[in-house]
């Protein structure tokens, strides 16, 4: 199902996030060398954006999703999610993940991602009428309007090489 237009700047961000993740999975296995690398890179995404995103979710999308009564279980579950995420961040930001941690943090955020724009965002499209998805999306861009445009730049330790 096309993405309505309302929710195209979560998905926006829900795209530059998976690219981290697909980042990180490709470059396993990571040297230690690189680790401060990697969490200095999650930090920013998290500051940068994914906080923003998270809050904007608990604040806008989430409360809007619980009027449906059978999307009220996959709403606590995607909450339970962020708590979990915020931890991740917290390590990476305390320089604590280690090389087994950060290939799990990637795959949880995937995972995460793909639940909402898979299960939510589609049921949600369905369920709601085309009204109450602008209104939602109007929200959404004031929720988000703090969130950074600019991208975060790869360093030289979290760029992928080419494969020989």
């Amino acid at each position: 199902m096309l993405r309505d237009k309302g929710l195209i700047p979560l998905s926006h961000q829900h795209q530059r996030a998976l690219a981290l993740c697909v980042r990180i999975d490709r470059a396993q296995p990571i040297p230690v060398t690189n680790l401060q690398s990697w969490q200095t890179e999650i930090e920013q995404h998290f500051e940068q954006e994914i906080n923003i995103h998270f809050s904007a979710e608990e604040q806008v999308l989430f409360p809007a999703a619980s009027q449906f009564p059978e999307l009220i279980p996959l709403v606590e579950e995607l909450i339970a999610d962020h708590a979990a995420l915020r931890e991740s961040f917290s390590q990476a930001k305390a320089r604590s993940m280690s090389a087994e941690s950060l290939p799990t943090f990637a795959q949880q955020l995937s995972n995460h991602i793909r639940k909402e724009e898979r299960q939510l965002f589609e049921r949600l499209q369905q369920l709601m009428n085309a009204t109450d998805l602008a209104a939602l999306g109007v929200h959404l861009e004031e929720a988000l309007k703090d969130a950074a445009q600019s991208c975060i730049l790869t360093n030289e330790a979290t760029k992928l090489k080419p494969k020989r």
